[in-house]
């Protein structure tokens, strides 16, 4: 019986369609301003690309920042559940997921059952995410692109101090102003969510296999700048973006068959 899984995030929705534990269908498409809306698209997208109609869904889970917009929806369930959930899957080594979305951060540690045990999330502030990088990719007037790009161990790491993006912007555009160059400013703001993430990681332990999730995750520099700092390789799964609407699909799963 196919099942699925949608997480409305603030910035993107994924939805994941499976049978038997085989992924039919997987969609991402940006939220906007309205998450019913969002949710009713990518629904509809992932069935186009399943071939099935909505009736013959057994169950659908919905997670994330707006999962209780959707209408569809047989139960909703949060985000921390259904990440380590999907990460599991993917890994079943894993015991620490650290997710970084559009805004706010959080770190699960699971057990070698892939239970979650522990977890903690960033203060209601877009410090440390998603959001937080494209406002500072807006500051410094270039894209998320060039923000993901490594740079040379030559290179200076700026001084961003403050944990506010607001605050943190004046601060890069001041250090614009002063002359610095645009490679040591990024990497400075790409440290500066390095040092929010594992502040974060702190308070639960991390242990390996540590698995990133979230659209973060695909920041190359930061991802490596996470790895020097924890000192632990860190896997990354295909569609990191899409870890969270798995585990919702795959606890659909679960509830249609009880």
């Amino acid at each position: 019986m196919p099942v699925a899984g949608i997480d409305i995030g603030s910035l993107s929705t994924e939805v994941v369609i499976l049978k038997k534990e085989e992924m039919l269908a997987q969609v991402i498409i940006p939220t906007g301003a309205n998450s019913k809306l969002a949710a009713e698209k990518a629904m509809k997208e992932a069935l186009e690309k399943s071939g099935l109609s909505f009736n013959e869904l057994g169950y659908i889970v919905a997670t994330g920042y707006g999962r209780v917009s959707v209408p569809f929806a047989n139960k909703k369930v949060t985000e921390i559940s259904c990440h380590g959930k999907g990460a599991f899957f993917l890994h079943p080594g894993v015991r620490t997921v650290i997710d970084i979305g559009g805004q706010d951060s959080k770190v699960i540690r699971l057990s070698p059952q892939g239970k979650v045990i522990d977890f903690v999330m960033n203060e209601k502030c877009a410090a440390g995410t998603g959001r937080f990088l494209e406002v500072m990719a807006h500051a410094l007037e270039t894209d998320l692109e060039e923000m993901s790009r490594p740079s040379a161990p030559s290179v200076k790491t700026a001084n961003i101090s403050s944990m506010c993006t607001v605050f943190a912007e004046s601060e890069v555009v001041s250090l614009v102003a002063e002359g610095h160059p645009r490679e040591e400013i990024i990497k400075g703001i790409i440290y500066s969510v390095v040092e929010r993430t594992i502040s974060l990681a702190r308070r639960v332990g991390v242990e390996e296999e540590l698995m990133m999730t979230g659209g973060v995750a695909k920041n190359i520099a930061l991802r490596e700048a996470l790895e020097k700092s924890l000192g632990i390789k860190i896997t990354v799964p295909d569609e990191p973006q899409a870890v969270g609407a798995l585990g919702a699909a795959l606890l659909a799963a679960e509830e249609a068959v009880k």
